[in-house]
């Protein structure tokens, strides 16, 4: 049997998230016992729990705060937030799951059914590790982007363009290196459009520092510094030059 601790600082939102879960008949002892930072760490390091529930504001600190003071950080996380702007783009940076209260059952039963599908398969430290760099302010954002296989922590500046095959996301990288990620470019255009991504076509979204140059023929195109071409959709193109001319 799984394990899920609840840290949330009401009492009334961890008892709910216990109940949802036990409705749900998925094989999962809760613990909502997790009032603040403090207890939170108390709990992970003694529970040792497979799953997570995360509250991202408590009153003597973050939910970032807990994980980077726990010594056992074997579970997968799932955030539990209001609507903060700057702590969601982080997790999604972090590529970390996140439930903004009111919780819904229906995304609470997705999330759990995603963490007890991935707890099976050792959790990455280098998760966290991005996490806790990308809720710096004035950091680079470092993204995590998560494969079968292996879990890959990128530089923005790392990456040239990413292209959609069908819903997963082909990543094209300095050095020639290409990652494959199961995540629709819808995903990836919500995330990094305010750090000089655009797209440019339904298929593509490019990195406009690795811009060459744009070519007028066969109905015009942009050339990467890699060499790669990218078709231009008419309906972009002058936010593309628009965007050139502000980088």
């Amino acid at each position: 049997m799984k394990k899920a601790l609840i840290i949330d600082d009401e009492k009334r939102t961890r008892e709910l998230i216990a109940r949802m879960i036990e409705s749900f008949d998925l094989d999962i002892a809760t613990y909502p016992m997790g009032e603040n930072v403090r207890s939170g760490i108390e709990q992970i390091n003694s529970i040792h729990p497979d799953i997570v529930f995360l509250d991202v504001q408590m009153p003597d600190g973050t939910g970032f705060d807990v994980l980077r003071n726990v010594d056992f950080k074997d579970f997968e996380v799932i955030f539990i937030t209001a609507h903060e702007e700057f702590a969601i783009k982080a997790i999604k940076f972090s590529a970390l799951d996140y439930l903004l209260k009111p919780i819904d059952p229906e995304e609470l039963r997705s999330s759990l059914e995603r963490a007890i599908h991935a707890v099976d398969h050792k959790k990455e430290e280098s998760q966290f590790e991005a996490l806790q760099h990308n809720i710096q302010p004035n950091q680079k954002r470092k993204l995590v982007l998560k494969t079968q296989e292996s879990v890959h922590v990128v530089e923005l500046d790392e990456i040239i363009r990413c292209e959609a095959d069908r819903n997963y996301t082909q990543f094209y990288l300095t050095g020639g290196k290409k990652i494959l990620v199961s995540k629709t470019l819808k995903d990836f255009e919500t995330i990094l459009a305010s750090h000089h991504f655009l797209r440019i076509q339904q298929s593509h979204l490019i990195n406009l520092n690795f811009v060459d140059r744009y070519d007028k023929g066969n109905g015009g195109s942009v050339v990467m510094k890699d060499g790669s071409e990218v078709p231009l959709s008419p309906n972009k193109r002058d936010l593309f030059f628009q965007f050139l001319e502000n980088l």
